[in-house]
Parts: structure tokens; C-alpha cells; sequence
């Protein structure tokens, strides 16, 4: 009798299991969405989202199967909840012991934690990614290039969560990229020259040695505000760039402007450490730029004053190509236009050559062909070129 109580018992304790386990539960009442608690293999408390009740109750007595077993749990389930900010910090890290770039990825970072915080990183799709971009491009006007900075670095971010396990997928690599327009190419005309070094002359008169030596070099911005006294050799004329932008050292020649620029930056003091300390030129440049009534004109467009001068003065374009420190030449050839002179004689070349062919089958008819006169001024057409050039 006693036995049969006991079996009762158990059974009725099992019915009781069945209707309400301890660990099914609702974590918002009335939601009915369901959760479980149980205790793994390893007696670690671990909660899962079932769904439905029914789902509950299935994964729980599942679940708990396992555990008896030992089994241990899919990976999926093993690996903690990770955030984005946690991604986000171990890509700064690194980001500062591998990259060059360090101060503007933590720049872009701030953007980009203010877009996903601390948002468990795996929930973030391409598709939230690809709307936060849209936002930004039509509230704030970034252009396609910025957007594409954006991009690549949110890629770096779930790259690094990946190898380090943290996370299983990049869903930055679903996101196209914006088509980047680089074919806009802007100088300094000569009259926009003078009325500019006018105003450094007078407002910014230390500055001048910088903005010569950006014209006369065709330097990154990054690469001259980089460079120290020993990078400096003005008894053979060049300078060193340590790291360019394409991860090599290039040595830059310099023409007498720049070496005048360098003797007068070395007079002011010892010779040793940073050229231009640390200093950027943001608080003279575009004061000086606004005040001479020059638009849409930036710092990098400097670089770009001094590849167009290279071609038309008649530089070819594979040497352009060295002095920018580019490394496809299809980069360089965005100025290849420019060099208006060597095609007007390339043409002319052809005409003469028309009219030695017409001499050698006809003498006759080499009368009626009209001489060519090659002896175009040049220094005409890039007077012309220097002071009505500008490319939108």
C-alpha cells in the first residue's frame, strides 16, 4: 500500500512537471513568447527563447536530456552575447598598432557607436547598415567616398569579431560600394596663385615655406606634415617619405623653390625632430583661401597644382606618375588632357608625315598641299591653359 502511494506520488509529481516546469517561463507576461532555464552539463545556468509554450516545453525535456548525457551545447549557444561596442574596441586596438589611419578610424568610430551602441553586434544586418549610410548621405550630405570610409571599417570591425570568434558573420560584406567620382581635378590658375600667396604674404607670412613646398613637391598632406630633419637631404636635393600612402618609402627630388622653402623652415630651429611640428594647416589654409575669393578649393587641390603643372610643362606621364607617387598610372593619366602642347605637335607630325607621302607618290599634287606650320607658340598655349584650365 505504502509502495502505491509512492508511485502515485511520483506520478502525480511528474503531471505537475509536465503542466509547469520551473524552467518554462514567460520573461514578459502575456507575450507569449516563452522561455527556458536549465542547468547545462557543466551545471552552468543558461536561459534560451523557445517561442511558443509548446516549443518550451519540448526544448526544455530536450535540453535537459542533454545535460544528462553530456553532451555539450552547439557553439551557437556556448559563445556569450557580444556587443558592438566590444567589437568596436578591440577594432581601435588594432586599429592603432596596424594602421595609419588611427585618429580618423576613431573619428568614424563615434559615428558609427552612435548608429549601434550596444547593440548585440550579431543582430546588426546589411540591411540596418545600408539605411544608417542612406540617412547620412541625404541629412548630411557625405559624399560616396566618406560613405565608402564607413563601410570598409564597419568590414575591419566584424572581420576582426570573426577571427576572434566573437561573431560568425560580416554583414558589411553585403553592402555595395558607392561609385566613387575622382575625376574631379581642381588648381590654382596663375592669377589665383598670386592673389593667394598675396594673403599668406600678409596674414600667414611663417606659412609661406609650407605652401611653397606643397607646390613645388605635390605632397600628401599626410606625407609632408610627417616629415622630420633626418628625412631632409638638401645636399642631394630630396626628401624621403617613410610610409606613403601605398605602404612604401619614395624619395621626392627638389627644384630650388623647395630647397629655399626647407633653408628658410631650418633657420628657425635646431634641424632635428618634426618639420613643421604638429601643426596642420586647416587654421591659415582656408582663412587664406576664403580671403582671396578662391572657391572650392582645398589643401589636397595643391597636389593637384602641381601635377598639372608637371604635364603642361611638358613632362611626360610616366614621370608625373613617379613625382606623384602614384601607384597605377591610370591615376596619373587624369592629367594627360592637360598636355595640350606635345598633342598639337603629335598632330602636326601627322600632317608633315602626310605631306612627305604625298611628295614621294605625286610631286604634282605635294604643290597643292599647303606647309604646316609647327612653330606654334607654346609658351602662348600654356599661358592659355595656366589661366583659363579648371575642371569641374
Amino acid at each position: 500500500m505504502q509502495t502505491e502511494t509512492l508511485t502515485l506520488s511520483n506520478a502525480k509529481a511528474a503531471g505537475r512537471i509536465w503542466r509547469n516546469p520551473k524552467g518554462v517561463f514567460e520573461k514578459v507576461p502575456c507575450s507569449g513568447i516563452w522561455w527556458i532555464r536549465y542547468a547545462d552539463s557543466t551545471g552552468r545556468i543558461r536561459r534560451e527563447k523557445a517561442g511558443t509554450k509548446s516549443a518550451a516545453f519540448t526544448l526544455y525535456h530536450k535540453r535537459k536530456t542533454e545535460a544528462l548525457q553530456r553532451k555539450k551545447l552547439p557553439e551557437s549557444l556556448r559563445r556569450p552575447m557580444v556587443s558592438f561596442a566590444e567589437l568596436a574596441r578591440d577594432t581601435l586596438a588594432y586599429s592603432k598598432a596596424h594602421k595609419r589611419s588611427y585618429q580618423d578610424d576613431v573619428c568614424r568610430m563615434k559615428r558609427l557607436q552612435g548608429w549601434f551602441g550596444d547593440r548585440e553586434a550579431e543582430s546588426v544586418t546589411a540591411q540596418d547598415i545600408e539605411r544608417h549610410l542612406a540617412v547620412a548621405a541625404e541629412d548630411e550630405g557625405l559624399a560616396p567616398a566618406t560613405l565608402n570610409r564607413y563601410r570598409a571599417i564597419l568590414s575591419l570591425i566584424y572581420r576582426l569579431g570573426t577571427q576572434n570568434g566573437k561573431v560568425s558573420t560580416n554583414p558589411a560584406r553585403l553592402v555595395k560600394y558607392r561609385r566613387e567620382n575622382n575625376a574631379r581635378i581642381r588648381w590654382l590658375t596663375v592669377d589665383e596663385e598670386k592673389r593667394l600667396r598675396q594673403v599668406i604674404q600678409a596674414d600667414y607670412p611663417e606659412h609661406l615655406p609650407e605652401f611653397d613646398l606643397a607646390l613645388n613637391t605635390g605632397l600628401r598632406r599626410s606625407e609632408m606634415y610627417g616629415l622630420t630633419w633626418e628625412d631632409v637631404n638638401l645636399d642631394r636635393r630630396t626628401l624621403r617619405v617613410r610610409l606613403s600612402k601605398n605602404g612604401e618609402t619614395r624619395h621626392i627630388p627638389l627644384n630650388r623653390a623647395a630647397v629655399d622653402a626647407l633653408l628658410t623652415l631650418s633657420r628657425r630651429g635646431n634641424g632635428t625632430g618634426p618639420v613643421f611640428g604638429i601643426q596642420k594647416p586647416r587654421h591659415w589654409f582656408e582663412p587664406a583661401v576664403r580671403d582671396a575669393g578662391i572657391e572650392d578649393f582645398t589643401w589636397h587641390c595643391l597636389r593637384h597644382t602641381f601635377a598639372s603643372s608637371l604635364v603642361m610643362a611638358g613632362v611626360d606621364i610616366r614621370t608625373a606618375q613617379e613625382l606623384m607617387g602614384h601607384k597605377a598610372i591610370q591615376m596619373t593619366c587624369r592629367y594627360a588632357h592637360l598636355a595640350q602642347t606635345h598633342q598639337l605637335a603629335a598632330v602636326e607630325r601627322l600632317a608633315e608625315f602626310g605631306k612627305r607621302q604625298a611628295q614621294a607618290e605625286s610631286p604634282e599634287l605635294a604643290k597643292t598641299v599647303e606647309p604646316t606650320d609647327t612653330k606654334t607658340s607654346t609658351s602662348q598655349t600654356e599661358r592659355l591653359d595656366r589661366e583659363t584650365a579648371y575642371v569641374q
